[in-house]
């Protein structure tokens, strides 16, 4: 889809944009290539998570996180039902929340 020009910023539905969709899912691979294909790290808020990173934050996958901070994304964004990336870690209640401390090192 996107090769034949798909909207790749396109807001649709709960998760927003496609890479909140990918980032949310855990899914590296697809992040990767939807940045490859011009989406914007640090799409304008909306869906139940926010962000991207708010997303991958909330899932909980630490590596998806990592890569969309090495790209840009803004560690202290707010929105969506989780507030902030630290907040949507946080929030992982009986899971562990390794990425809180990560998050903090990277300036949340």
């Amino acid at each position: 889809l996107l090769d034949a020009g798909a909207d790749v910023n396109a807001i649709e539905g709960e998760y927003g944009t496609s890479l909140q969709a990918a980032a949310g899912q855990g899914n590296i691979r697809i992040c990767q290539s939807l940045l490859r294909h011009g989406a914007l790290v640090n799409s304008p808020i909306c869906g139940i998570y926010g962000t991207p990173l708010q997303a991958a934050a909330a899932h909980g996958d630490e590596e998806v996180v990592q890569f969309l901070l090495d790209h840009g994304a803004s560690i202290n964004a707010r929105g969506g039902k989780l507030g902030t990336a630290l907040q949507a870690s946080a929030s992982r209640l009986g899971r562990p929340t390794f990425l809180a401390q990560s998050l903090l090192e990277r300036g949340a």
